[in-house]
């Protein structure tokens, strides 16, 4: 890729990313939403404008003669690739910070809410995801389960910033959600995994291997496990768990006394423990939303001392730069193809329908159970909806090994985008409309004073 064209390329993708959110915050849309509506329209959607793609023809002339259309095409694909990592190193990014704000010393007082969430958010959603993939296929129960993992999963992505925006992320009720959606986050994922491994049981697949992942799981043959691999995953999962978040905490703590947390060295050692979380938890199979979010529990105690100058940092890289780049990548890959054609009406009726009435019904309940009000239920079981970057990734690995056929897949992409897009407005529409104390003085986490903005520096 020739450096005029790319930096060219990336300046007018940048403007645009950055200035369309801006125009679209005067009608009152969310930033996450103006992201994804940004991403869909410059990406090769169906419906987009393709801008990488009308750029890179502009472009061709500063390439090779006689090659400008070869020259067009791999400068679009290595651009697009580049968006690609830059939005997971976002989503890794954002699950951190929603690790570093978490408090869990809150658990005590919001020790109900978190079971009861995280108990009916995973079982009602994986009960109505399993009912949803039996009436068609009774007799596959690897599908079945995968389907219900796919319909328990949560989308942290979207739940985080929502709350963020609105300021909700340190009160009882934003610490509820944000918990119990982590904590059946793991769920799901190890409901995947088991889905996964039965499906390689089966005498015809018991030596598929899973291509473009890290996990060991994916790359060794079934048979290595037998009937032992849910208990001996379980306590790989918790010891993980455990082990990170004691050997992150000891880590940061070492680093800042080392450092001062001014140091701009210490922001890159800070992203490096970040970053060796994640990938180890992808050589045992957990997801990076899992990794980034426990590497940012353990050093939220760092981050959050010396009036939290280092938090201020991380953040500012966060959502100044990486964090957009998730969602308008998350838009640039919305297939609206998948709408074409009536043959799964019916799959897609199903998925779509009983996936938000089991997400919305089972927070609802579980909040009003708790003691909160009906438009805090309402908004905790809207949050529990979107079904983002994890769904689509876990639908595609249930597709590569032929465990989740094209009817199925299309139906968890046309969720996707049913369920992301309309869901921060009408959040932030129950919230304007309850009045329910969501952020009142009482709920709030108090921590240490931030600094302002001129001494990041």
């Amino acid at each position: 890729m020739n450096d005029g064209a790319f930096l060219i390329l990336f300046m007018a993708f940048t403007a645009f990313m950055g200035g369309a959110p801006f125009l679209l915050r005067k009608f009152g849309i969310p930033s996450v939403i103006s992201l994804l509506l940004v991403g869909m329209i410059v990406g090769p959607t169906g419906i987009g404008f393709d801008l990488v793609g009308h750029i890179s023809n502009w472009l061709s002339f500063l390439g090779t003669p006689g090659q400008e259309v070869e020259t067009a095409r791999r400068t679009a694909e290595n651009f697009n690739m580049l968006i690609d990592i830059l939005g997971s190193l976002g989503l890794m990014l954002l699950m951190a910070l929603a690790g570093m704000e978490a408090d869990f010393k809150l658990i005590n007082s919001v020790r109900k809410p978190v079971t009861m969430l995280s108990i009916f958010t995973f079982l009602i959603p994986a009960i109505a995801g399993y009912w949803v993939y039996w009436y068609f296929n009774p007799q596959d129960l690897a599908g079945k389960l995968l389907y219900a993992s796919l319909f328990a999963s949560h989308s942290v992505g979207i739940v985080f910033p929502v709350m963020r925006e609105l300021k909700l992320s340190r009160t009882k009720f934003g610490s509820a959600v944000l918990i119990s959606t982590v904590i059946t986050d793991i769920a799901s994922i190890i409901l995947l995994a088991v889905s996964v491994q039965l499906h390689r049981q089966s005498s015809k697949m018991a030596h598929l291997v899973v291509n473009n992942t890290l996990s060991i799981f994916d790359h060794v043959s079934s048979s290595v496990f037998g009937n032992s691999f849910v208990p001996v995953f379980l306590l790989i999962v918790l010891a993980y768990l455990l082990i990170s978040v004691v050997v992150v905490r000891f880590v940061g703590k070492a680093l800042i006394k080392v450092f001062q947390p001014g140091e701009d060295v210490l922001i890159t050692f800070v992203m490096l423990v970040i970053l060796v979380t994640v990938i180890v938890g992808e050589l045992f199979g957990i997801n990076l939303v899992v990794g980034a979010f426990i590497a940012g529990l353990g050093l939220s105690q760092v981050v959050q001392s010396k009036e939290m100058l280092l938090f201020r940092r991380v953040e500012s890289i966060g959502y100044g730069f990486l964090i957009p780049f998730l969602f308008v990548s998350i838009g640039m890959e919305t297939d609206f193809s998948a709408f074409k054609g009536g043959s799964n009406f019916m799959i897609v009726f199903l998925t779509v329908a009983g996936l938000i009435i089991s997400k919305i019904g089972s927070g609802y309940g579980a909040m009003r159970l708790s003691g909160f009000s009906r438009s805090q239920g309402l908004a905790a079981g809207l949050m529990t909806v979107p079904q983002l970057s994890a769904t689509l990734a876990a639908a595609a690995i249930g597709k590569e090994i032929g465990l989740l056929d094209g009817k199925f897949f299309n139906a968890i992409i046309i969720l996707s985008i049913i369920t992301t897009l309309p869901v921060p407005s009408l959040v932030k529409l129950v919230i304007a409309k309850g009045k329910d104390n969501f952020g009142d003085p009482e709920s709030e986490v108090h921590l240490p004073s931030v600094v302002k903005d001129d001494n990041l520096l």
